[in-house]
């Protein structure tokens, strides 16, 4: 199978990373996209809300949209949720399977401050979402990585094709937002209906999430 990987702290999960998701399911012709919540985020000082919750709301999105699956290797793991280590061992779990590692922009220029990045292609291919606002310095080392390794949607129709180490680029309708404005508005009891299926902001109001 091809397997999109959309990994994140999802505090709350919302159309910012759904539609991108979906976007790549439909260009790259996926069979799944695995929704990874983490644990421990090792860019990230803390989440707002308890693992429990954050995996809750991601389970409801799964069972809204038949294209998700919940990968929980992450979340269930008390240590940094590090990229490369997941991706390594997934590989192992599933060997005959492809994956495609999702990520904006802005994930994308920072991957030189991740652990083993350069490791990430040898175990998988990267599908770019493009975020609103986000432009690469023509310098950069992830400039560089982007023309060596850009391909189209059609390489994956060769059958010899490599199984890991090419970047896609998708075109997505992006949500610019961030989980931060989001807990803002709920915070202030803004509407925030245009970026959070009504099941999850039902969960927040039930649980009393984001006060």
């Amino acid at each position: 199978m091809r397997i999109g990987i959309l990994g994140g702290t999802f505090d709350p999960i919302h159309l910012g990373h759904i539609n991108p998701a979906l976007d790549v399911k439909q260009q790259l012709n996926l069979d799944q996209i695995w929704l990874m919540p983490n644990h421990i985020s090792p860019l990230k000082n803390t989440t707002v809300v308890s693992s429990h919750h954050r995996l809750e709301m991601v389970k409801l999105i799964c069972q809204q949209y038949p294209e998700f699956e919940l990968c929980d290797i992450e979340i269930n793991r008390n240590t940094p949720s590090y990229s490369a280590t997941t991706l390594s061992l997934l590989r192992q779990q599933h060997p005959k399977d492809e994956f495609f590692f999702i990520m904006g922009m802005d994930s994308f220029i920072q991957l030189p401050l991740w652990y083993q990045w350069q490791s990430l292609f040898t175990l998988c291919h990267i599908a770019l979402c493009q975020r609103p606002g986000w432009a690469m310095d023509t310098q950069s080392e992830m400039t560089k990585q982007l023309l060596l390794r850009q391909a189209a949607a059609s390489y994956l129709d060769s059958p010899s094709h490599a199984t890991h180490g090419k970047i896609f680029c998708i075109n997505s309708q992006l949500v610019d937002i961030s989980s931060t404005e989001i807990r803002q508005r709920l915070a202030e009891n803004i509407d925030i209906s245009a970026v959070l299926l009504q099941t999850t902001t039902d969960y927040i109001r039930q649980h009393k999430l984001y006060r």
